[in-house]
């Protein structure tokens, strides 16, 4: 087969997408030296780095750059107008494939939070995903998501043929470890990014969707009702959209010093944030899989997250699990989490083991198959 991927979120600093699209693409690269794959990409820079490193070593992967505007343009436009020209047999794309497109689709759909919390995201956002990925979804030949939960969401929401819709859980890549890479880690995570003390990490997007503000004022009530409560705030993420309302609320904190907005952190630094913190905290009003909390399992951090939609599944009995809309609980689990020692020592051996359960190579070997059914029921 020759298989095409599209992988614009390669380069986008685009949090999960990203690292979903990534770590997938090396993985197959690791299991399958027989098929042929085109990759996608729509960052210069991404696009070289990959043509000398990756591509260098996998000869039966190439790669082409497309113009990098909007999804309106570049998805309809300029990977239409690229499969024209260079057909695949199985075209692989996250959330949305382009409308006019002879080869079979695998659509991975992670999760419909813009059906079911569309004030989370700009109205054009909104509208634009519910119009591309409801064709998407019914025109795909397979579909790929991350959760049993977000299967169910699929097969209930668009109504679609359960054997058209597979689980493939996300992986944790290695360096997500509880072993730190020098003696001075702490020292170095806190110097770099100007923390002073013990603290909270929070990682995600900046938007409505992560709860942030929630969390915010949940840490501010606790900062003003608790005299012993004094950790800094550490949240981690790129500004998304409707993020403003996010940096208003720390503003009028008057602890708003102590809430430190890191912007978007690469996977250099981000593993030695989770180890030197505290506990990690991840407040989700909804997701399809929440990477972040599996990756602090992983480095050996306790973990809050929220007790709805995939969370639960995901993080297991590894966590502790609250209402995201409760504040008062919410806050109530933090106080927990750094005061209990007994459950904080169960929560970072039982994270350790929950997270070595998902592994890349496990979802490239299921996505893998998708590949192979679309193409034989194609031909």
């Amino acid at each position: 087969m020759h298989i095409g991927i599209d992988a614009h979120a390669i380069g986008a600093q685009q949090g999960g997408n990203e690292t979903y699209i990534r770590n997938l693409i090396r993985a197959l690269a690791a299991l399958d030296a027989d098929n042929r794959y085109t990759i996608y990409l729509a960052n210069a820079q991404a696009a070289a780095e990959w043509q000398n490193g990756f591509v260098a070593q996998h000869p039966n992967f190439s790669v082409r750059l497309l113009p990098p505007p909007t999804p309106l343009v570049r998805v309809p436009v300029f990977l239409t107008y690229e499969l024209r020209r260079r057909p695949v047999d199985v075209l692989h794309v996250q959330y949305t494939a382009p409308p006019f497109c002879n080869a079979p689709v695998v659509a991975t759909i992670h999760d419909l939070a813009f059906e079911h919390l569309p004030e989370t995201f700009t109205r054009r956002g909104s509208l634009q995903l519910k119009l591309t990925v409801r064709r998407t979804a019914r025109r795909a030949a397979r579909i790929a998501t991350v959760s049993e939960y977000s299967r169910q969401d699929l097969l209930r929401t668009y109504r679609l043929a359960p054997e058209k819709v597979v689980t493939t859980y996300n992986g944790i890549e290695p360096h997500f470890t509880a072993q730190p890479r020098a003696a001075d880690e702490a020292a170095q995570v806190r110097q770099r990014f100007g923390i002073a003390r013990g603290f909270l990490l929070a990682v995600g997007s900046l938007q409505p969707r992560k709860n942030l503000e929630r969390l915010i004022r949940t840490y501010a009530r606790l900062r003003r009702e608790q005299p012993d409560f004094a950790p800094q705030l550490v949240i981690v993420g790129r500004k998304l959209w409707l993020a403003e309302s996010i940096f208003a609320e720390v503003s009028r904190q008057p602890w708003a010093s102590d809430v430190i907005l890191t912007g978007y952190v690469g996977d250099d630094d981000l593993p030695a944030l989770y180890r030197t913190a505290s506990a990690f905290v991840y407040p989700s009003l909804f997701e399809g899989f929440g990477l972040p909390p599996l990756e602090a399992m992983a480095c050996g951090t306790p973990v809050i997250t929220s007790n709805i939609s995939s969370l639960p599944e995901v993080a297991g009995s590894a966590a502790l699990l609250v209402d995201p809309l409760n504040e008062q609980e919410l806050a109530a689990a933090l106080q927990r989490i750094l005061n209990d020692q007994p459950l904080r020592a169960r929560l970072r051996a039982e994270g350790v083991r929950q997270a070595a359960k998902f592994t890349w190579r496990d979802a490239a070997e299921k996505t893998l198959q998708l590949y192979r059914e679309s193409y034989e029921a194609r031909a």
